[in-house]
């Protein structure tokens, strides 16, 4: 059960928060939402993939830890083995909300909101929110730029997938995976970049890619694929 409340440094001044990773702090997922700016960090370690939401059809780029839900194959215990952690796990308890007075506005008010029902929030151990007197902490502006990272990516994804659907670029696929004790993994309901269809754009489609980032950001989206050899190794090992 969630208990969001607006972060302020009286109601919060003693705040802590926990960085360890691991499954009791819900780092236990098979994939993480991520955005074109992330791109170049996250594809040094995951694959990319692109999700449709069955109910709005709408799509979002996602990070690939696991193949089955709950798994999460860069976390060991408690240790993270990846030389990256996306920033919505990074962001954790974190949040970013709308203040009440302004909900419905065309520019409404952003404001941090932090999830008190979290097991990552202590009053004894972590990372201190605020210092004693009131001021932010060093974490507290590592998440704000955190924060700032997000809500601007989620604008920059919606115009990046908004793009690629014009030019049918995003194109359905589905994955086997065969395990050394016999089993199979079967990944499914994910998309990614139609290869054909860029390499036959016009010249100046290609263009106006390079000039607003979002060809990088498609080859990023195409390397990162190689990074289901390193997932498939360490199914097999957690096997």
């Amino acid at each position: 059960m969630a208990n969001h409340q607006i972060l302020d440094n009286v109601t919060h001044k003693d705040v802590k928060i926990i960085t360890e990773r691991g499954a009791d702090y819900g780092d236990n997922i098979a994939s993480v939402l991520t955005f074109p700016a992330e791109f170049r960090n996250v594809q040094s370690s995951f694959p990319i993939c692109f999700c449709k939401d069955p109910d709005t059809g709408s799509f979002h780029a996602a990070a690939l830890l696991g193949f089955e839900e709950n798994e999460n194959l860069f976390l060991d215990d408690n240790i993270w083995s990846a030389a990256y952690v996306p920033i919505m796990l990074e962001r954790q308890p974190f949040l970013l909300g709308q203040s009440a007075s302004h909900q419905g506005d065309s520019d409404p008010e952003i404001l941090l909101h932090i999830d008190m029902d979290s097991p990552r929030v202590s009053l004894t151990e972590g990372e201190p929110v605020y210092l004693k007197h009131g001021g932010n902490s060093a974490f507290l502006e590592r998440i704000a730029s955190i924060m700032r990272a997000i809500s601007d990516g989620r604008q920059q994804s919606r115009y990046f997938i908004d793009t690629l659907l014009k030019h049918e670029l995003i194109e359905s696929f589905a994955l086997s995976v065969p395990l050394a004790d016999g089993s199979k993994n079967q990944l499914q309901g994910f998309y990614t970049i139609a290869e054909e269809k860029l390499n036959s754009l016009p010249e100046s489609v290609i263009i106006e890619f390079m000039s607003n980032g979002y060809l990088q950001a498609i080859y990023m989206v195409i390397a990162s694929f190689s990074n289901f050899r390193e997932l498939i190794a360490r199914k097999e090992k957690r096997i």
